[in-house]
């Protein structure tokens, strides 16, 4: 059985496992271990009789919700099968474009997207000589890939001049430079002959000095796999360069509101400007599918035309609509996060041969001195856990993997029997 770029697929996992998909602890999907919250399920179970009817293809109510949630007009906003149908829609419209940028490494459903519509992809990488590294907080002294996605991911090594200058600042108690993650890049990174390109906080031009609006840009904040919170201020200069800036936020809910650095206010400033966010993450409904596009109404009408015309079912729209009125889960999940977190990270910290990475979302990224596939498939045989590997983000190699955060008992668990293999496969050296 063929095992998915993406986590959480536990009949993968239990057929490698030899139990059943129940028996599996996943640590593989960053989904919250709170959830769903009860009025969430007694909402579906509510609603159960109205399977028999069409659902709304207008998502009336969920839209209304979300109206309220964002302070947003009810047309701004666009409900969707998952936020990965609404990356596929974007991922058409940037299609349309000269080119799109990436900030790498970048979570694979954008490559997913892109190649779908055979969209040219320039890669603006984290990377400075086979590490992640930034200066001054900044990207400064990147390098860049320009590659052309038609079917699968062709690299074509050149040099590329059109991306802003303006650097993403870490945001925050994070802001600690990213040159902590220069430990995570192993030997089968990507690498690149071009020449580095410098920014000295000035605007990057292509050479006729014209700036790049035939471009795209998407970029995640939080970052996914590094779990770093890039501030809205060093964002916000993109929607003045680029024709098409996708923000994907689908972990931004896990921050309180004082502590987020969303563009939700803006989105009505720059027509330019789309934000996905998901709501099956942090309220714990990955089974139903259900995320939301923000964005000028006229682009949403035209992504409106170009899909099915009955994406959100009805039991993931009322689901919706519970999620977003229950302040007490928030507020819960709030609280639980940044200690389960900690916990989670100074345990890893302690285990020989590892090394975690700081981050603010519900999930770490962590360093290994050994074969993370091999790790995986130890603790799958003989615990029954699984994390994620990182073999959907290239330039992290075989020696990076990712774990959610989960409740403490899970995290202790998880702990122990990551300290037992490691040992083993220590001793086998």
């Amino acid at each position: 059985m063929r095992q998915q770029a993406h986590g959480g697929n536990l009949v993968w996992a239990a057929a490698l496992a030899g139990c059943p998909p129940s028996a599996i602890l996943d640590f593989s999907a960053s989904i919250s271990p709170l959830g769903p919250p009860n009025s969430v399920l007694a909402a579906i179970g509510s609603q159960l009789s109205s399977i028999r009817n069409y659902p709304d293809p207008d998502c009336s109510d969920l839209r209304n919700a979300l109206s309220h949630f964002h302070n947003l007009p009810s047309e701004w906003i666009l409900p969707g099968n998952g936020s990965a149908e609404l990356l596929s829609l974007a991922g058409r419209e940037l299609a349309e474009l000269a080119a799109t940028v990436l900030i790498t490494p970048a979570f694979g459903d954008y490559y997913r997207a892109l190649a779908a519509y055979d969209a040219k992809v320039l890669e603006f990488s984290l990377l400075v000589n086979g590490q992640l590294s930034v200066v001054s907080s900044q990207l400064s002294g990147v390098s860049c890939q320009e590659s052309v996605v038609s079917g699968q991911l062709s690299a074509v090594r050149s040099q590329w001049s059109g991306v802003s200058g303006q650097g993403l600042v870490v945001s925050g108690q994070e802001s600690v430079a990213m040159n902590d993650l220069s430990s995570i890049i192993n030997k089968g990174q990507r690498t690149t002959d071009n020449k580095q390109l410098t920014t000295n906080n000035e605007q990057r031009t292509t050479d006729n000095g014209q700036q790049t609006t035939d471009k795209g840009i998407i970029l995640n904040n939080p970052h996914n796999p590094t779990g770093r919170l890039f501030g809205r201020d060093a964002i916000l200069p993109y929607l003045e360069e680029f024709a098409l800036v996708v923000v994907d936020e689908a972990f931004m809910d896990f921050l309180p509101p004082d502590e987020e650095q969303s563009l939700v206010e803006f989105v009505q400033d720059y027509p330019n400007l789309v934000i996905l966010r998901s709501l099956t993450k942090f309220y714990s409904l990955p089974g139903l599918r259900l995320g939301y596009a923000l964005a000028h109404p006229d682009r949403l009408q035209r992504w409106r035309s170009w899909r099915d015309p009955w994406s959100v079912n009805t039991l993931a729209s009322v689901a919706g609509v519970a999620a977003l009125a229950d302040k007490e889960f928030q507020a819960q999940t709030w609280k639980w996060l940044p200690p389960a977190r900690n916990q989670l990270f100074e345990g890893l910290s302690q285990i020989p041969g590892l090394q975690p990475l700081p981050g603010i979302a519900n999930f770490l990224l962590v360093q290994c001195e050994h074969s993370c596939i091999e790790l995986q498939q130890r603790l799958l045989k003989q615990h029954q856990i699984l994390i994620r590997d990182c073999q959907s983000f290239p330039e992290l190699g075989d020696r990076a993997f990712r774990v959610a955060v989960k409740t403490p008992q899970e995290n202790e668990r998880l702990l122990k029997a990551l300290n037992g293999e490691l040992g083993v496969m220590s001793y086998e050296l």
